[in-house]
């Protein structure tokens, strides 16, 4: 069969697949509780999404490419699919099968443009790993090239032959299927799958682009790297190309290696607890954040001598920047919302983050959902991974029937741009789960929301003293504007000229400087008060002046009044 004919039947597979089981979903989940049969579809439910999982598993390992992708995505979309069917997709990387060594050799000499024994001492034929795109060869430089880059030994990725015509073909037949999802209301009012799909294919595109991966490579490193940082490989540029990629071999220990870890000395709970802290920092403050961190892809490294406890010192390798994310400003804004919700139990605020961040339509009705985290917070809030598990599952099931269909009626969505960020907080907790079963998610949130929470008040502050510099302006010309106000009723420029009315000209001009004098000591009191945190003399230094506005709000009634004014 010619590649063409191999092209249109692999387009074909995938579409047909596609179309079955969305005939199915249609039968079963739309037509048939429209005739009040619900209950023959709820009834084997679980039953058949088992079954397409178990199917699309054994269509992804055979055609390979980016269905290999698909199930490696989907495994990690627990706020899309249930676990019945992540659980059939999990390990498909691992069964990707190896290309022999002579079709990749002729790839990567194809790409150098030179004989391999040429290009590197040595490569070894076994592949150091199989991947869906590419394959990975461990290799020694040449001499020279040793001495120039001051590397020896390093890791040769190379792209799988054909790789782009088979890329090109499945997102072709994506795009078909998000088409045809695109035309279903009850998927269409929560996810733009056609926007879906090309953010999928941007980020496929990306991956076998070599160039685009060595350059994310240098970026991560100038963001993160250094001495109290993530190791990162060094690019040998000589070497690489569109197709071919070689990079400094940092082979570690895997960090989901436990034992290994134990053996090195190496706490693994330390190790959940610090990884989670880099992926927020990437996540929360850098904005350009690794959106692949699975074992494979980090390493924990050893590094001589030991810390000030006399521990023995590591660090996190991480490898593989091909599918790298951006969180924008505005993006990470509602996602800050949503930690410092999240940190302080507060349902409501939850819920306006999830509508900053765009999950949640502004034309939503939230109270019921506010409700339900609330609930939420109260019953399983600040709770391990471990402790959910002790849980009794009656309770869960007990809110979810409370509180399922309101949940489900809400119009939720899908933004741009938050398909790589669910991967990626996904792929960590599961990780940092895995590493301590004791492991408990709002210890490692708790920090991060305490100092946003410290951010804002600061911001807070600031506001607070430009209002009272405003008011203190509006305060300074009030004595003139009311003298200007008063000389007019005596020169006669008002007409109306009788003591009652200037009694009380004088006692609105006095209780508008009690009011300003109110105004003044509140917000130098609650600025002093936010301020004592980060900078405790300006803090101070506004709480004792706020003495003064007090006093005259206080006693200048009392003053009037002994005067008989």
């Amino acid at each position: 069969m010619t590649d063409d004919a191999l092209m249109k039947a692999r387009y074909r597979r995938i579409t047909r697949f596609a179309a079955r089981y969305l005939v199915q979903a249609w039968w079963y989940e739309l037509f048939l509780p429209r005739f009040g049969l619900g209950w023959i579809s709820a009834r084997g439910r679980t039953r058949r999404l088992e079954r397409i999982a178990q199917r699309f598993h054994v269509l992804a390992v055979d055609l390979g490419g980016l269905m290999i992708k698909v199930g490696q995505f989907m495994s990690s979309r627990l706020d899309v699919l249930p676990p019945s069917i992540t659980k059939q997709l999990e390990g498909l990387q691992d069964e990707v099968p190896a290309v022999p060594f002579v079709q990749m050799r002729a790839r990567a000499e194809a790409e150098l443009g030179m004989p391999l024994e040429r290009a590197f001492a040595s490569v070894d034929e076994r592949p150091l790993a199989a991947a869906s795109l590419g394959q990975a060869h461990r290799a020694v430089l040449t001499d020279d090239l040793a001495a120039e880059t001051g590397l020896s030994a390093v890791v040769l990725k190379i792209q799988r032959p054909g790789i782009d015509r088979i890329v090109d073909v499945d997102l072709r037949a994506l795009r078909k299927v998000g088409v045809w999802l695109s035309k279903v209301a009850l998927v269409r009012d929560r996810v733009d799958m056609p926007s879906l799909v090309e953010e999928f294919a941007i980020t496929s595109l990306e991956e076998i682009d070599y160039l685009h991966e060595a350059a994310n490579s240098e970026r991560f490193a100038a963001d993160f790297g250094g001495p109290d940082g993530v190791a990162v490989p060094e690019v040998v540029w000589e070497r690489t190309t569109r197709r071919v990629l070689t990079l400094q071999d940092v082979t570690a220990i895997k960090i989901n290696d436990v034992d290994a870890l134990r053996a090195a000395g190496i706490d693994p709970s330390e190790v959940a607890a610090r990884f989670a802290r880099v992926m927020f920092d990437q996540l929360f403050d850098d904005g350009f954040f690794h959106a692949d961190p699975h074992p494979g892809n980090v390493f924990v490294t050893p590094l001589e001598g030991t810390t000030e406890a006399g521990t023995p010192a590591w660090r996190f390798t991480f490898i593989d920047f091909g599918m790298m994310g951006e969180v924008p400003p505005s993006l990470r804004r509602g996602l800050r919302r949503v930690l410092i919700a999240a940190a302080s139990r507060d349902g409501k605020g939850l819920v306006d983050g999830i509508r900053d961040v765009g999950v949640l339509l502004p034309s939503a009705d939230t109270v019921q959902l506010e409700r339900a985290m609330t609930g939420l917070f109260s019953r399983f809030g600040g709770m391990g991974f471990a402790e959910l598990q002790e849980v009794d599952p009656r309770e869960f099931r007990a809110f979810a029937i409370e509180f399922g269909d309101v949940v489900r009626s809400l119009p939720f969505q899908l933004p741009e741009n938050f398909l790589l960020i669910v991967r990626a907080m996904s792929l960590t907790s599961g990780m940092c789960s895995a590493l301590d079963p004791a492991f408990n998610i709002w210890d490692a949130v708790e920090p991060y929301a305490q100092r946003l929470i410290r951010e804002e008040s600061g911001n807070t502050a600031q506001a607070f003293v430009r209002e009272v510099g405003a008011v203190a302006a509006v305060t300074a010309r009030l004595p003139r504007r009311a003298d200007n106000l008063i000389s007019r009723f005596e020169d006669g420029s008002v007409s109306v000229q009788t003591p009652r009315i200037e009694r009380r000209m004088r006692d609105l001009e006095r209780m508008v400087r009690r009011v300003v004098s109110s105004v003044l000591f509140t917000g130098l009191l609650i600025g002093g008060v936010l301020l004592q945190a980060e900078q405790a003399v300006l803090g101070t230094i506004l709480m004792i002046v706020s003495i003064a506005p007090l006093s005259h709000a206080l006693l200048a009634g009392w003053v009037a009044r002994r005067n008989g004014l």
